[in-house]
């Protein structure tokens, strides 16, 4: 019990001794929120509730599997944890067990972006939508705020034009989707909601599963991961949520911040504590960040504090233009390396993806090493995304999307008529397809090819249940002689060193796939799959690499840097333009702004150009208000050099 509470300040006690009932807990950045989290369960654990009975849910997997190693720690007589992880995870594994329900199979696949907009395309093609005036992207995203609204293709009815585009695509990409026994990412949460309201029994059982309900940044759920906890909480109501409303900056992707604002309304008779010990920060951070935020109207009061020194002032840096601005980080990072920082402690952020070209061709100028979050990602990847496809349909052999990419890759001579006769077939599956469609099919060149891929499919599927994930993939590899491919590709668009970072990467998949030998067959390449489809950019980051790590502001949230410089504190771009006239937008961006400053550690060093070239025009920018509105007191502020001599002209030429 002692070991439980060590290293604990009286609140987090008070937070994890609750045993009943609904708990509200503020937790500020900084704060040990995590070990308040994780502090809690343990004590549950002790006091003689079943690991069994208890639900601890997150938004990354990276913050999920932290979670699971500090619980590990403090229990280590348990054998066995509770449920832990994201709530895409866990709907996922309630929907195998579920789904039939709703007329679909258990072994259905999940569609990543890229699949959503080729099958969004496909669906917009047969209902002849014109994709030139009608952006398929747009639609999507559309559809996407739907679902996360529980708003179903049968209950939508809208007025205007474009929205009754919306509701035709909705309905015919809903239908294709259940047609190959697919899912997308917003369905593994709304169609669990949904079996949750039309049968009450299975929501009973998953009630009485978990008795116990933790959610990790509450500020952050939509209106499905809302209602999710809403329904799975409703007869215990121990429900135990911990957040900040000030960090509340997902709206872009249907985050509410009313759900954490409301929630004494939705339980009367809740607990609400606050933890205002900030751990991480120097006191001129925690100043500037908690003066930014108090400016913002909607919010649940509250005020940081530290133990920590004061630090050094935050330092305000105006340059010419980005190239400039990239030139002092760059600078300021070689005169942090000499004072004894480590590479890997310096950050930069930023407002948009845009802003990170010049900063990076300063530093492959200088020569120092970096990563970037949220660049193009390794399983979206052509020849990773190659290979995922053929271990997708050999799962599930309804597929359409998967068919789709893998029919003539490698290149085997069938054409498009030839797939879209295919994919009209009634048969049970696109491998029967063939087989009908063969039968009516002359000897020929292209019905030889068929027999042969037809053949290829029969070969592979009947082979995943006899090798692990690693030697079925080589298999694929080998069996469709697909190096030959790539080697072909290469040769054709005369791009060889493209060659070798693409083997490259079909090399790292092999070394990502030993982690799931241990599974047999269907299973393992199941978990593969699962895995990947619910995979974060913030998961990818290497905490060890000896790099700069480049990321927007959004991608941030969650972690810390001894230093972090902030680009572009400018205004029309930190705050974004389109926040101006719209006060809720004003006050998400400066609740973006207070998450960015509490990122930094030690040091902070802020940006702002005096001209940015940015989206092919050059703009004359003034300082942020955000800067304005930190103590003035706690900023060294340092404005263009005298050596920062230049000409208009110049600067249009540029």
């Amino acid at each position: 019990m002692e070991e439980i509470f060590k290293n604990l300040n009286e609140k987090q006690i008070e937070a994890v001794k609750i045993i009943d009932g609904p708990v509200l807990v503020i937790s500020g950045p900084g704060s040990g929120k995590t070990r308040c989290l994780t502090h809690r369960i343990a004590y549950l654990i002790s006091q003689g509730i079943k690991p069994s009975k208890i639900l601890a849910i997150t938004f990354t997997n990276k913050a999920s599997n932290e979670m699971r190693d500090r619980v590990q720690q403090l229990l280590t007589s348990e054998s066995f944890q509770p449920i832990m992880g994201t709530f895409h995870s866990v709907c996922l594994r309630i929907l195998r067990r579920e789904i039939s329900l709703l007329g679909y199979k258990t072994s259905f696949s999940i569609f990543d972006s890229n699949d959503q907009i080729s099958l969004i395309k496909k669906v917009m093609a047969d209902l002849e939508v014109d994709p030139k005036r009608y952006n398929p992207r747009l639609i999507l995203n559309k559809i996407s705020k739907l679902k996360s609204d529980l708003t179903f293709p049968e209950n939508y009815s809208p007025t205007d034009f474009f929205a009754k585009i919306v509701s035709r695509v909705y309905t015919g990409y809903q239908a294709e989707l259940k047609k190959m026994n697919g899912l997308d990412f917003d369905d593994l949460i709304v169609l669990t909601v949904k079996i949750f309201k039309q049968h009450p029994d299975v929501l009973e059982k998953y009630q009485n599963i978990w008795k116990y309900i933790l959610v990790d940044e509450y500020q952050d759920t939509s209106h499905d991961q809302y209602t999710l906890i809403k329904l799975l909480s409703a007869k215990h109501k121990n429900v135990f949520a911990i957040g900040d409303d000030a960090q509340s900056i997902y709206a872009f992707r249907d985050a509410d911040i009313r759900n954490i604002l409301n929630f004494q309304k939705d339980y009367p008779e809740s607990k609400v504590i606050f933890l205002e010990q900030n751990y991480r920060s120097t006191k001129n951070i925690l100043a500037a960040a908690q003066n930014i935020i108090s400016n913002n109207q909607t919010q649940v009061p509250k005020e940081l504090w530290t133990e920590n020194m004061k630090g050094e002032k935050i330092h305000i840096k105006e340059t010419l233009n980005e190239r400039t601005e990239a030139e002092f980080i760059t600078d300021k990072i070689d005169e942090l390396l000499e004072s004894g920082y480590k590479i890997q402690d310096c950050t930069i952020l930023y407002r948009t993806h845009a802003q990170s070209r010049a900063i990076e061709e300063a530093l492959i100028t200088r020569g120092f090493p970096y990563q970037i979050v949220g660049g193009i990602r390794f399983y979206e990847r052509k020849e990773v995304k190659d290979i995922l496809s053929y271990l997708r349909f050999i799962i599930n052999p309804t597929d359409l999307v998967s068919f789709e990419r893998i029919y003539n890759v490698p290149t085997r001579g069938i054409g498009e008529t030839t797939f879209n006769k295919i994919s009209a077939m009634d048969a049970p599956d696109l491998i029967q397809a063939i087989g009908v469609m063969l039968k009516d099919k002359k000897d020929s060149k292209q019905s030889r090819s068929l027999i042969e891929f037809k053949n290829l499919l029969t070969d592979l599927s009947e082979r995943k249940n006899d090798k692990n994930l690693t030697s079925v993939i080589k298999y694929i590899i080998k069996r469709t002689n697909y190096e030959e491919y790539l080697k072909g590709l290469a040769i054709k668009k005369e791009i060889y060193a493209n060659m070798d970072d693409r083997m490259e990467n079909i090399k790292e998949l092999l070394t990502v796939s030993k982690k799931y030998d241990m599974l047999k067959g269907e299973e393992g390449i199941e978990k593969f799959l699962e895995e990947i489809a619910l995979l974060q950019d913030s998961d990818k980051l290497k905490e060890s690499a000896n790099k700069i790590t480049l990321m927007t502001i959004h991608s941030s949230k969650g972690l810390e840097f001894p230093v972090v410089f902030i680009a572009g504190m400018e205004e029309g771009l930190f705050p974004h333009s389109r926040a101006t006239l719209a006060p809720f937008e004003m006050e998400e961006e400066r609740r973006l702004c207070y998450v960015a400053i509490t990122r930094a550690k030690d040091r902070l060093i802020i940006t702002h150009t005096k001209y940015r070239n940015i989206f092919g025009s050059t703009q004359a920018n003034l300082p942020s208000r955000f800067i304005a509105e930190m103590p003035q007191e706690i900023l060294r502020i340092q404005p263009l050099s005298t050596n920062d001599q230049y000409y208009e002209d110049d600067i249009i030429e540029y």
